[in-house]
């Protein structure tokens, strides 16, 4: 069975021909962590992803051209400076296997292995669309702006590709990878974990994680109006980029602090989210509305939820029996838990390893910091703001990537 490889644009290829040019030596010289070659060829990709026209149809690809602007790429490579004995390495050929429910995953995963210096091959949904169509189209134009010994390169050691399901070729890529990075929940792990590792070989997984949000109450009713509006608009980023699909979306929103003011701050919240709703035109499919109403009357059979309430089809709004009823299962793009407890301590029984990002508005450093201590690594891998829930960075899920992508050689005399 071939292949049909996407970036670089080129003919079907067969499983075993496409390992042999990906472990081959590259006529340029071996790639090295931070390759000079390979910013160049990034830092061009960036520049077509924050083109107007791209960014103000996907804006997440505006994010990910600035994650990859050669200021934040050097700010990235300075964790990974050789430190006394130790030198760093690329591990070889990484195989990545990204979700296909968010677009541009498979793009931060595969940088970032690059510039840790590795030959990679990336497995593009059949099911990938939009946003990642125009990853690729910027990817194959950035090629043919380089040097063409970058370009050389480039096409010599990483390919993305689009295979339909097919146990000899996931076999195959498994069998030559040295590592093998798996997104998209605990089934895809268990898939692919069928098919054998070489034995020098490991898996670095991102299985099901689900995360929610927390509002000081005290913090809310000191912001502006100004700010109030921007934390509305920032949950809205989070929430509906990728239709509350994403890992780091919240499903949940915990009010902190007292509860008849929790109750009306979270009127008013909702009231400016259904506001920044109808600015950005949102369209709530039927499917998709008829998907809330089943996962709220579902909620409420099972005992969870003692008051629902729409605001039209775009928010649902479920108030839940008790915090440790949130939900951590997708329920319909802009259908929320909503809580209220005292102080962020209320929440920390609660928590569990699955758990991965908090956002946050009106809270102090303190106060989190205090929170992120008491959960002593129960959960939770990332606190951010409003606003940053889908902000990809180096470090994710509790890993500091471009270490993960690289190893230690050991020097003493």
């Amino acid at each position: 069975m071939s292949l049909t490889q996407r970036f670089p644009l080129g003919d079907p290829v067969v499983v075993g021909d496409l390992v042999d040019r990906l472990r081959a030596e590259p006529d340029g010289g071996r790639l090295k962590v931070g390759d000079p070659r390979i910013i160049e060829f990034l830092t061009k990709f960036a520049r077509k992803l924050l083109a107007p026209a791209v960014a103000r149809r996907y804006p997440e690809l505006a994010s990910l051209g600035f994650f990859l602007r050669k200021s934040e790429i050097r700010k990235a490579l300075t964790r990974l400076a050789d430190d006394g004995d130790a030198l760093r390495f690329p591990r070889g050929l990484v195989f990545h296997v990204p979700p296909a429910n968010v677009d541009t995953i498979f793009v931060y995963s595969w940088a970032l292995s690059a510039l840790a210096g590795n030959h990679n091959v990336v497995r593009v949904s059949s099911r990938s669309a939009g946003a990642a169509e125009e990853v690729l189209i910027a990817l194959n134009a950035a090629l043919s702006e380089v040097e063409p010994e970058t370009a050389a390169l480039i096409t010599q050691t990483q390919r993305m590709i689009t295979y339909d399901r097919s146990d000899e070729i996931s076999g195959a890529l498994s069998l030559a990878a040295d590592l093998r990075v798996i997104w998209g929940g605990d089934g895809s792990v268990r898939a692919l974990r069928q098919y054998p590792l070489a034995p020098h070989a490991r898996d670095l997984t991102f299985p099901d994680r689900s995360s929610f949000a927390v509002v000081s109450v005290a913090g809310w009713q000191a912001a502006s109006d100004a700010e109030r509006r921007g934390a509305a608009e920032g949950f809205y980023n989070d929430s509906y980029w990728f239709d509350q699909a994403a890992c780091s979306s919240p499903r949940a929103i915990f009010w902190v602090g007292d509860a008849d003011a929790a109750a009306s701050a979270g009127e008013e919240f909702r009231r400016l989210l259904s506001e920044v709703l109808a600015a950005k035109q949102h369209v709530t499919e039927p499917a998709m509305a008829v998907q809330k109403r089943v996962s709220a009357y579902g909620a409420a059979v099972d005992g969870l939820i003692s008051k629902m309430t729409f605001d039209g089809n775009a928010v649902a709004t479920l108030e839940l029996t008790e915090p440790a009823a949130l939900p951590r299962e997708w329920l319909g793009a802009g259908t929320f838990g909503s809580a209220s407890v005292r102080t962020l301590s209320d929440l920390v029984p609660i928590v569990v390893r699955k758990d991965q990002t908090v956002s946050q508005f009106g809270f102090g450093r303190e106060e989190l910091v205090e929170f992120a201590t008491e959960l002593a690594g129960r959960g939770v891998d990332r606190i951010v703001p409003f606003g940053s829930a889908l902000s990809f960075s180096a470090v994710w899920d509790g890993y500091d990537l471009l270490a993960e992508f690289s190893r230690l050689v050991s020097v003493q005399v």
